[in-house]
């Protein structure tokens, strides 16, 4: 899986009506308020209210990782009550009965005390934790816990970004390593039938999204086309590893309700609300761990607004008005930066880890910025869509120039990780 991001342009300023807020990260609402003589910990996971029954089988159906994760997401923001005697979509209305859900595990599900003793899962090591898999607290009844873990938040740690079902519904959002104090016991533990995606392997290449169609050219290593049909007109497109797994994936900066319109490896739809008017949209992996996300570049204030694992938002001046932005890792760190293109210079301003600048003489006017990792290997490096032409200009790490012909006058350019190898 490349680290390495397309980066969306805007061939001119486009008006985003109104403020989009971004996803909110709280600690539970719930933690600290015993009621009904329940114990702190019984309060702050919601229990698992499931019966202790006997194990309903000894292996889960074979899934992957990314569908894990797509499984958990889809019970996010539904207004599910929790209720352990109630179900929704055959499972329980708990913290087990969901994590079962995710899991595709038999209907109801199983409970806290279960997953191991039955085969279904093992217990892992903190170094093995990779998306899909989960932190539990077997307890029995109502001091059981379980919470899916979609990957850490930063390179340090300490917290992981998580899908979990308590008494203030299904959440998403990040959890101190392993759970909040005072909640009982949590170790790592993996769905035995769980198997990772496809792995993204060689270089990065082209592509380009066609607003008049709707649809990405996305241009293979072997040089053949593939079409994908996502957006409209008067999207600006992204692209990156929205799941953390299998080959990078398209999405699109709708600027009429600014949102960003995700595309997952099996086709659904992840929106999420980011930017106000006049933004222009970039995406990467800004902490270094887990799945990739978006942000957006403000030229009002030369501000790029992005958006974290968790749904903070971290700021970072860099750029003026007229600039276009870019996104990458520029200097082979854990975490990818920003950058701009100064059409009026044609040179590009990338952004090190440590706040230095280094400028590249790379296009000139009326070229669209491009960024990726082209040869597979080093830094990722920049590039350039001249629509008068239909090429891609892009520089390896040598400074050499490699032309690509893709795309024509009036589409986007895009640039990612397309192909995906079993691993």
């Amino acid at each position: 899986m490349s680290n390495t991001h397309a980066l969306t342009r805007a061939l001119a300023a486009t008006a985003v009506a109104g403020l989009a807020v971004g996803l909110l990260v709280t600690a539970p609402a719930h933690a600290g308020e015993p009621s009904k003589g329940l114990s702190a910990v019984s309060v702050a996971d919601g229990g698992d209210q499931g019966p202790s029954v006997a194990y309903q089988l000894a292996a889960g159906p074979q899934i992957k990782r990314s569908e894990v994760i797509r499984r958990a997401a889809s019970w996010v923001g539904r207004g599910l009550v929790y209720d352990g005697g109630g179900t929704y979509e055959g499972y329980r209305r708990d913290c087990s009965g969901y994590a079962s859900m995710a899991w595709s595990l038999g209907k109801p599900g199983l409970d806290t005390t279960s997953y191991v003793p039955s085969g279904v899962a093992s217990w892992i090591d903190k170094s093995d934790l990779k998306p899909g898999d989960a932190l539990l607290n077997d307890a029995a009844g109502a001091l059981g816990h379980i919470a899916i873990f979609a990957g850490w938040t930063d390179s340090s740690k300490t917290s992981y970004d998580a899908y979990e079902f308590t008494k203030s519904g299904v959440q998403h959002k990040a959890i101190p390593y392993p759970y909040f104090s005072g909640h009982g016991t949590f170790r790592p533990v993996r769905n035995n039938s769980i198997v990772d995606d496809a792995v993204a392997s060689g270089p990065d290449n082209v592509g380009v999204f066609r607003p008049s169609t709707g649809e990405f050219h996305l241009r293979y290593d072997n040089g053949s086309l593939a079409k994908v049909a996502w957006g409209q007109s008067g999207d600006l497109p992204v692209s990156a590893n929205w799941d953390g797994a299998g080959p990078d994936n398209v999405g699109v900066f709708r600027p009429s309700t600014g949102e960003f319109h995700l595309r997952y490896d099996n086709g659904s739809l992840a929106k999420v609300a980011w930017g106000q008017s006049g933004d222009l949209p970039v995406s990467a992996n800004w902490d270094g761990a887990g799945p990739d996300n978006v942000g957006v570049f403000r030229p009002s204030t030369g501000e790029f607004h992005l958006r974290m694992d968790n749904g903070s938002l971290t700021k970072i001046a860099w750029g003026q008005s007229g600039d276009q932005p870019v996104s990458g890792n520029w200097d082979g760190g854990a975490a990818a930066n920003v950058g701009v293109f100064r059409p009026s210079t044609g040179e590009f301003h990338l952004r090190m880890d440590n706040g230095s600048l280094t400028k590249i003489a790379w296009g000139q006017s009326g070229d669209l910025p491009v960024t990726a990792n082209w040869d597979g290997a080093g830094p990722d490096n920049i590039g350039i869509f001249r629509p008068s032409t239909g090429e891609f200009h892009l520089r390896m790490d040598n400074g050499s120039l490699t032309k690509v012909a893709w795309g024509a006058q009036g589409d986007l350019p895009v640039s990612a990780n397309w192909d995906a190898n079993a691993g």
